[in-house]
């Protein structure tokens, strides 16, 4: 016969094992990620379907990368950096893990994009990102007001003259090369070649100071600066463009004659994650179709999803169309990994052009 205290040990022990699985899936997937990439109805779906809390955190590239260097790789669970930016910071930093392939499900992706982005992250045999989101950067334009600008170096032309505005950042560097006829993503593995390169589009860029009304630094202030006019020609992400022409009709992103800089921002994962099974949970979650194109609704950007569009808004659909036509979507220049020690080059020419008077 059992005493008491048995019975209670015994009741005690069936309690916590009857609350084993509730509080083993009472975890925290901390996601450190861009502003729309996590919309509240998709963290609400997720946690209804699995459990699992998200904890979000909006950052950029260049926060990612210093976030994680300064941890080691820890604090965070998934990371959202674009492709072209992860091998060399894994080669530099050693911030990332390799992604297990076996937990992907890859029947979720455009296969041409996981295989590319498998590729563009891989490091030392090894791929450290799956596709998220792509989309372009280029020109967004007042089309009443600035229909000559058919290229980045467009924004130096005098029918612009102080109506120009675009960031002080990589891209601008990398899109007004390939507007000069360069092509600096094939001299990234040639230092001199590379230096040579944004040499010339740093004095183009210093040329072009007069032009500037601001060298913008986030979207809302440009956007702003493009519904009073003050700014008619900016160089700036598709998403950017979109928004205002549902707003203003004469607003809108024109992808550049030497083409749009494209780029994927991924999954990946940091370190020392410490929620890796909830973070393979949220990317097979988010990649399904209906799941995707309530992301893209709310980042404004298209998913690596396979049917991804199947409920995006038609507008959505019809602005990108407009913007978009199939050579120039065949003309894109999509974002190599960035090798080690790059950006230091570029960050001089930056800062260079910056103090030009």
């Amino acid at each position: 016969m059992k005493t008491i205290k048995q019975l209670a040990t015994g009741v005690l022990a069936a309690t916590f094992a009857m609350a084993a699985p509730q509080m083993a899936s009472a975890e925290t997937l901390r996601l450190l990620t861009w502003g729309g990439y996590a919309p509240e109805d998709v963290i609400s779906k997720f946690k209804a379907e699995t459990g699992i809390d998200v904890e979000v955190t909006k950052s950029n590239n260049e926060d990612m990368i210093s976030k994680l260097r300064a941890t080691g790789g820890s604090g965070f669970d998934l990371a959202q950096p674009s492709q072209d930016r992860i091998s060399g910071a894994q080669a530099e930093f050693d911030i990332y893990k390799a992604i297990d392939m076996s937990k992907i499900d890859s029947n979720l992706f455009i296969g041409s994009m996981l295989d590319a982005t498998k590729s563009t992250t891989m490091y030392d045999g090894k791929s450290y990102g799956v596709p998220h989101i792509w989309g372009t950067s280029g020109l967004v334009l007042d089309t009443t007001k600035a229909a000559s600008v058919k290229n980045y170096t467009d924004l130096c032309s005098a029918d612009v003259a102080g109506k120009v505005s675009y960031r002080l950042k990589r891209p601008t560097l990398i899109g007004f090369a390939f507007s000069m006829g360069l092509d600096p993503f094939a001299a990234y593995d040639d230092t001199t070649k590379y230096q040579a390169i944004i040499d010339q589009v740093t004095a183009k860029l210093i040329d072009c100071k007069a032009n500037v009304k601001t060298y913008w630094s986030g979207g809302d202030a440009l956007m702003n600066l493009l519904r009073s006019g003050e700014v008619t020609a900016a160089m700036a992400w598709d998403t950017g463009g979109w928004k205002l022409n549902k707003e203003l009709s004469n607003i809108t992103f024109v992808a550049p004659k030497s083409g749009a800089l494209g780029w994927i921002d991924t999954f990946a994962l940091p370190r020392k994650t410490k929620a890796e099974g909830a973070a393979y949970k949220w990317i097979n979650f988010v990649m399904q179709p209906k799941i995707a194109s309530m992301v893209t609704n709310a980042a404004g950007n298209f998913t690596a999803a396979k049917g991804g569009d199947v409920d995006v808004d038609p507008e959505l659909q019809k602005r990108f169309k407009a913007s978009f036509s199939q050579a120039d979507i065949d003309n894109i220049k999509w974002y190599p990994a960035v090798p080690a020690g790059l950006e230091v080059l570029e960050g001089k020419a930056l800062d260079k052009i910056n103090a030009a008077k």
